[in-house]
C-alpha cells in the first residue's frame, strides 16, 4: 500500500503532439477511478483511486494559481469530476478532465499560494486500490511564484502557461539532451501506530487508550519528518482503524520501505516500571518468516533479484539468512541512534535497546523497530504521554534519531 513512484516535477511540453493523437486510448493504461481532496486550515492532500499503479507529474501554474497533476492514465470514471471545495483551505475547486490519449489531469484551483509537500503512490492491497496521495500545505506568494517559474523552465515552455491547452504533461520518454528523467530517492518511512479499531491497546486508569495516543504520537513525528524534506513519509493507520499484524508488515514490504517503526506505549502490573525503550527482534526468537510471507509468495520471491529461477533451495535459504542478518543489523543500528537522541530529551528504561519476538518486526527485508514511548500503568509517564511538551519534544528526539540512522549508511565507511 505505500509504494513510491514520485517522479520530479520535470515535465515535457504537449501541444502538437496532442492535437495529432489518436482517439484511441492506449492499451494496459490504467483507469482513473476516483479523486477526493480533504482540507483543513493547515494542509489539503488528494487522493486519487488507480486501477493499477502509474506514473505522475505535478506543475504549478499562475493566473489563476493552479497545482496540475497528470498521472499516466487511458481513462476516468470518476463520479464527480468538478467539485466545489466549500472548506476553508488552500483549495477553492478541483477539475478532472482527459488532457490526452495518455494523460487525466487533475487541476486544484488555490484559494491561497501552496505548494507539495509530498507525493507518492500508494501499492494496491486487499480491497483497496492503488492511489496517487498528495499533501499540499499553504506556501508564500515568494514560494508559489519561485516554484511556477521553476517549472516552466523545466517544462522548456518560452512563456508562462495561460491556457490549459499548453499545461507540462506526464512523460518518461528522454527528454531533449538524451538524459533519461530522474526518479525521487527519499527515503520512505513507514510509521505504524500501534492497535487501532476493535483493538485499542492498553488503557490508564482514566480511560486513555494506547491506541489513541500512539497514533496523535504518529502523526506529530510524520509531519516533523516530511517538515525535514528528506523523507517521504507513510502511515499504516491514519485514523481509528484495525490493521491485523500480518497487514501492517506486508503494507511495508510490499511498498519496499525503507525503514518501519512501530509505535506503542505499554503497560505492566507494577506501576513503578517506567521509561521509553527501542526494540528488534530478538536474535533467538522463533522464526516466523513463514507467517509474514503471503500465500502467494515463496522464498525466491522473497529474493527477487539476487536468486536465479533454478537456484537450488539450500541455496536460497543460505541467502534467506544473509539477508535476515543483514536487516537485524540495520534494525539495530537504527534503534541505537533513535536512543541516542531520547537519552537527553526523555526518561528511559535501563537497557533501552531491547530485544522481543515483536510479530511487526518479522519483515525479513526491512529495517524495523518498535518503539515503546512509556508506560501508561505508571503515573509520571502517562502524564507526559498526554502531555503535548513531552510529545513534541519526544518525536523531535526520534526524528532525529532516523535521520542520524541515514546519515550513517551515507557516511563514509
Amino acid at each position: 500500500m505505500l509504494l513510491l513512484l514520485c517522479l520530479t516535477p520535470l515535465m515535457a511540453t504537449a501541444m502538437a503532439q496532442e492535437a495529432d493523437a489518436p482517439a484511441v486510448a492506449p492499451v494496459g493504461l490504467p483507469n482513473v477511478m476516483d479523486v477526493r481532496v480533504a482540507v483543513t486550515p493547515e494542509r489539503a492532500r488528494l487522493v486519487i483511486d488507480l486501477a493499477s499503479k502509474t506514473e505522475f507529474a505535478l506543475v504549478s501554474l499562475s493566473d489563476p494559481d493552479r497545482l496540475a497533476i497528470d498521472v499516466r492514465a487511458a481513462t476516468f470514471t470518476v463520479p464527480e469530476p468538478a467539485v466545489e471545495v466549500s472548506e476553508e483551505g488552500v483549495i477553492a475547486s478541483y477539475q478532472v478532465e482527459q488532457a490526452g490519449p495518455e494523460r487525466v489531469r487533475t487541476t486544484l484551483t488555490l484559494s491561497s499560494p501552496a505548494q507539495v509537500q509530498q507525493a507518492y503512490v500508494l501499492e494496491a492491497f486487499e480491497d483497496q486500490p492503488a492511489r496517487l496521495v498528495v499533501d499540499i500545505i499553504p506556501a508564500s506568494a515568494e514560494e508559489f511564484a519561485a516554484n511556477v517559474a521553476k517549472d516552466f523552465e523545466a517544462s522548456g515552455a518560452s512563456a508562462p502557461v495561460a491556457d490549459d491547452s499548453a499545461l507540462p504533461v506526464a512523460d518518461n520518454s528522454t527528454p531533449a539532451g538524451g538524459s533519461e528523467l530522474p526518479i525521487a530517492t527519499r527515503p520512505l518511512v513507514v510509521i505504524d501506530p500501534g492497535h487501532g479499531g476493535i483493538d485499542s491497546g492498553a488503557e490508564a486508569p482514566g480511560g486513555a487508550k494506547e491506541k489513541d495516543i500512539v497514533l496523535a504520537f504518529a502523526l506529530k513525528l510524520q509531519q516533523l519528518l516530511m517538515a525535514s524534506g528528506r523523507f517521504d513519509v507513510a502511515l499504516t493507520r491514519e485514523d481509528d482503524t484495525f490493521l491485523r499484524l500480518e497487514e501492517r508488515v506486508a503494507l511495508a514490504r510490499a511498498n519496499k520501505a525503507d525503514i518501519f517503526v512501530s509505535i506503542h506505549a505499554d503497560s505492566f502490573q507494577q506501576p513503578d516500571i517506567r521509561g521509553a525503550s527501542v526494540y528488534t527482534r530478538d536474535e533467538n526468537a522463533t522464526d516466523v518468516l513463514d507467517k509474514v510471507l503471503a500465500d502467494s509468495e515463496n522464498k525466491s520471491d522473497v529474493i527477487a533479484g539476487f536468486a536465479m529461477p533454478q537456484m537450488a533451495p539450500e541455496v536460497v535459504d543460505i541467502l534467506l539468512d544473509l539477508m535476515r542478518r543483514e536487516m537485524r543489523h540495520q534494525s539495530y543500528t537504527l534503534a541505537e541512534s533513535i536512543v541516542h537522541q531520547l537519552e537527553p530529551s526523555v526518561a528511559l528504561r535501563r537497557f533501552p535497546v531491547r530485544q522481543a519476538d515483536f510479530f511487526v518486526l518479522q519483515a525479513p527485508d526491512v529495517p524495523s523497530v518498535l518503539v515503546e514511548l512509556g508506560f501508561l500503568s505508571n503515573a509520571s509517564d502517562m502524564a507526559n504521554l498526554l502531555q503535548g511538551e513531552w510529545q513534541d519534544r519526544t518525536a523531535d528526539a526520534l526524528a532525529r534519531g532516523i535521520s542520524s540512522y541515514f546519515d550513517s549508511l551515507s557516511a563514509p565507511q
